[in-house]
């Protein structure tokens, strides 16, 4: 049985949040990434891996070189799994300062 990695799987672990973030602001190359951690880099590549099969990352080949950049469009998944959450919370906090408002002796 095969399993399917998911965006938010590959968001879970915290060096894969730290790949984003680096390669959010300047592509860069495995070598690149991996200098950053003190990880192995075959522990780096398979990271990379698990974001490029998510596609969170594209790769591009420039010479000998391969670059990965940061799919930004992956990310709206998540966004538009937490927007109905984010809305209710909104909702509830209006709903719990209209109250303490009404509650509050005025000055």
């Amino acid at each position: 049985m095969e399993l399917r990695r998911d965006v938010f799987q590959a968001i879970a672990d915290p060096t894969r949040r730290a790949i984003i973030a680096m390669v959010a602001l300047n592509a860069m190359t495995p070598g690149a990434i991996a200098a950053e951690f003190d990880s192995s880099r075959q522990t780096i590549s398979k990271h990379i891996r698990i974001l490029t099969e998510c596609e969170l990352l594209n790769q591009e080949q420039q010479g000998r070189e391969i670059y990965y950049h940061f799919n930004p469009q992956k990310l709206k998944e998540i966004a538009d799994f937490i927007a109905p959450f984010r809305d209710m919370w909104d909702d509830r906090f209006n709903t719990l300062e209209t109250i303490m408002k009404k509650q509050l002796p005025k000055k």
